[in-house]
């Protein structure tokens, strides 16, 4: 009789184990494998050991009013590139033009999906499936073809710069050419985001939804770890390799220049590539740290998981303030545009307002050479 009721009991535990095993919800409701996949899953067994609330609460604080900042503040400069080029640039003179609209255009579908990200933070993600997995992809589509163009654009400055009798032969040839590299740009961009299109889906975190990217369990870390290192490479390290030799060989030159505009053109530079590197090179690593803690999780107390959470909030933040400094480090500091500006403002301004503007300028402030301008050798430092 002992003995049936000592076999009973352990067949009993052993159903409950293999109940737990096999349906995760038996335990817990919240953290079912077949509903939400793997990431989801993960992330629910973590707010088991670990409240991750006031994470939330701090998203829903911070992000708001900082990303319509950017949208408000990135809006204004991009759409102000657009409207110079089509009204006074119609015909895309050089490799940099072309180069400069397609990057404005997609700083602007950038920030069109920061508006539904403001909304999550606040109210979680009430838009749908489908919504989510379009604005996923909308989101890594113009980021990373943002940075690959700008990456061409450091390019096209070494070719003009210091090889400048080659540039000089092909300026149509390397027209044409840029047409073709900007639709390789998009198109590699568009092949990056798949994973956001295969993977986001609004899963459940707290009270609320979130859209997030959530991998299938028979998947696992390994995705994940491929795609943080996919962006983290093509988003960042290869861009800023290629950048940092093509600005380095240009500093070079332009040290053994005379020109009297070289300390200026060496000082926007500087400032092109230190803001690349203070907005992005915090962001890539905390992406860095989650692919580690992915991997072999390397960081499991409760205090410092949140506050790497909230850290990265923080960085993702700065990272994506790049979208609305680019008008200003790329555009506005070079002599045409200024100029255009002035032109733009007197169509738009009352006619008391244009005389201010009206003024002529001097022979020598007009022959100026400012950092990336036109793509002749007088001026290849130019935007």
């Amino acid at each position: 009789m002992l003995d049936d009721l000592i076999t009973m009991n352990m067949t009993s535990m052993d159903d409950l184990i293999t109940m737990a095993t096999e349906d995760p919800s038996y335990l817990s409701p919240s953290a079912t494998t077949e509903d939400y996949g793997y990431e989801d899953y993960e992330d629910n067994i973590t707010d088991l050991m670990c409240d991750r609330q006031s994470v939330r609460d701090f998203r829903s604080r911070y992000e708001p009013p900082f990303f319509w900042i950017i949208i408000l503040v990135g809006g204004a400069g991009n759409l102000a590139v657009v409207w110079i080029y089509l009204s006074f640039r119609k015909r895309l003179k050089t490799m940099t033009d072309v180069y400069l609209l397609n990057l404005a255009v997609a700083d602007l579908l950038f920030l069109i999906s920061l508006p539904l990200w403001a909304t999550e933070a606040s109210h979680g993600w009430i838009f749908g499936p489908a919504m989510c997995k379009i604005n996923s992809a909308l989101y890594k589509v113009n980021l990373f073809s943002s940075i690959l163009l700008l990456t061409c654009i450091s390019v096209d400055r070494y070719v003009v710069i210091v090889q400048t009798t080659k540039a000089q032969n092909s300026q149509l040839e390397r027209r044409r050419c840029s047409r073709l590299v900007c639709a390789a740009v998009w198109l590699l961009a568009l092949l990056l985001a798949t994973p956001e299109l295969t993977f986001a889906a609004p899963a459940g975190a707290g009270s609320k939804s979130y859209c997030r990217m959530v991998y299938p369990s028979n998947l696992g870390n390994r995705t994940k770890i491929l795609v943080l290192s996919l962006q983290v490479s093509m988003g960042f390290f290869v861009p800023f390799i290629i950048m940092a030799f093509c600005y380095s060989v240009i500093i070079a030159k332009l040290l053994r220049t005379r020109n009297f505009e070289k300390h200026k053109a060496m000082r926007v530079i500087l400032a092109v590539v230190v803001v690349f590197i203070a907005s992005q090179l915090p962001y890539n690593s905390m992406l860095v740290m989650e692919a580690a803690q992915a991997s072999n999780m390397t960081v499991t107390d409760c205090h410092k998981v949140k506050a790497i959470d909230m850290a990265g909030q923080v960085l993702k933040s700065l990272a994506y303030m790049h979208a609305c400094l680019n008008p200003f480090l790329y555009v506005f500091v070079g002599v045409r545009f200024r100029r255009d500006i002035k032109r733009l403002l007197r169509c738009c301004l009352p006619p008391a307002a244009k005389t201010p503007l009206g003024k002529t300028r001097s022979p020598l402030s007009s022959t100026r050479i400012t950092v990336m301008s036109d793509s002749d050798t007088s001026q290849a430092l130019s935007l």
